[in-house]
């Protein structure tokens, strides 16, 4: 059994809690008064890198550093997170002279980063150094250095990596989204990195998981007969069929409910009458650049359980379900 233990004063812990994050708080402003020339060229030499941005560090910025790449990686700029002792031990194979190597150390001395400056210099791969030390062995080696400016950690011995950890981890996420801008990255980008999870079914759209061909898309021209117009609808099993004119561009609709008020309208003459005299004027469209999430939207509001997808000429391009939206899990 797990012995119960309680603080001895809860008001000593909530003041060391609020301690650090004022810390922490504080480091971040004074980051953001520091970002200037050094973070812009850091960026120009991402943008010209060919290759990738490979990040590395050891212990807690290690972690920080898998962070950046990965943050890097799905907003558009191809990079990969790299242990330092692992270069030093084969993993240099990784790299190419066409990369740029952003290596983190706040103390600038990590034994396993500065090991590793040498090699990249020789390969002459770019060196971007994230540190605290601007004197310090990594910011003597690398070709640009940004300073994040800590000197006290949020620990209470000074030691464990709290703050510059935090101020890292910022600078990371600004030179991601400062990339993303210069790239002009948008949410279709964004949706190809990130097809899976929720992220990428936000940014599905229509024309994605819409039906499309002849054989999928219930479609009657105007001068069809209500047999015709039964079969397509049955056949199809949507519940409804596009109406088209001679050029083949959308005029109309015909669901389930509009034949049995056409039999109730029309009598035993229901049989004769055509497309264009049963159908609804005001059919339900979408584009095909609209996001699958707008069309669900459209769908709730309008009582409906199908949309038609149109051409920029008009015509049926395809046909969106209630039911392909959940196949993709938006619902």
């Amino acid at each position: 059994m797990i012995q119960q233990k309680q603080i001895s004063d809860k008001q000593v812990v909530i003041e060391a809690g609020r301690r650090v994050v004022d810390l922490e708080a504080r480091a971040l402003l004074g980051l953001s008064f520091s970002i200037g020339d050094s973070f812009a060229e850091a960026v120009e030499i991402i943008l010209r890198t060919k290759g990738r941005v490979v990040v590395t560090g050891m212990g807690k910025s290690g972690h920080i550093a898998g962070k950046i790449a990965a943050t890097l990686a799905s907003t558009g700029t191809p990079s990969f997170f790299v242990h330092p002792a692992e270069l030093a031990h084969g993993d240099f194979g990784m790299l190419t002279e066409e990369d740029t190597v952003i290596a983190i150390s706040n103390s600038g001395e990590t034994n396993e980063v500065t090991s590793i400056l040498v090699p990249i210099k020789r390969r002459g791969i770019n060196l971007i150094g994230i540190t605290s030390n601007n004197s310090s062995t990594l910011a003597e080696y690398s070709d640009l250095t940004l300073l994040l400016g800590v000197s006290e950690e949020a620990c209470p011995l000074n030691l464990a990596p709290t703050v510059s950890t935090t101020a890292t981890l910022a600078l990371g996420d600004a030179l991601a989204v400062a990339l993303m801008e210069e790239k002009k990255f948008t949410k279709e980008d964004f949706a190809k990195f990130h097809p899976g999870g929720n992220l990428g079914k936000q940014l599905i759209k229509v024309i994605d998981v819409m039906r499309q061909g002849k054989e999928l898309i219930p479609l009657v021209q105007a001068e069809d007969n209500y047999p015709k117009v039964l079969d397509e609808i049955s056949s199809k099993k949507l519940g409804f069929t596009c109406v088209t004119d001679e050029s083949g561009r959308l005029i109309g609709l015909i669901t389930d409910g509009d034949l049995r008020r056409a039999q109730l309208k029309f009598g035993p003459n229901t049989y004769q009458k055509t497309a264009a005299e049963i159908m609804n004027v005001n059919p339900q469209v979408i584009s095909k650049a609209a996001l699958a999430s707008e069309a669900l939207r459209v769908m709730e509001e309008k009582r409906i359980s199908s949309l038609i997808i149109l051409s920029d000429e008009n015509k049926p391009l395809g046909v969106l379900d209630l039911k392909d939206l959940l196949k993709v899990g938006i619902c």
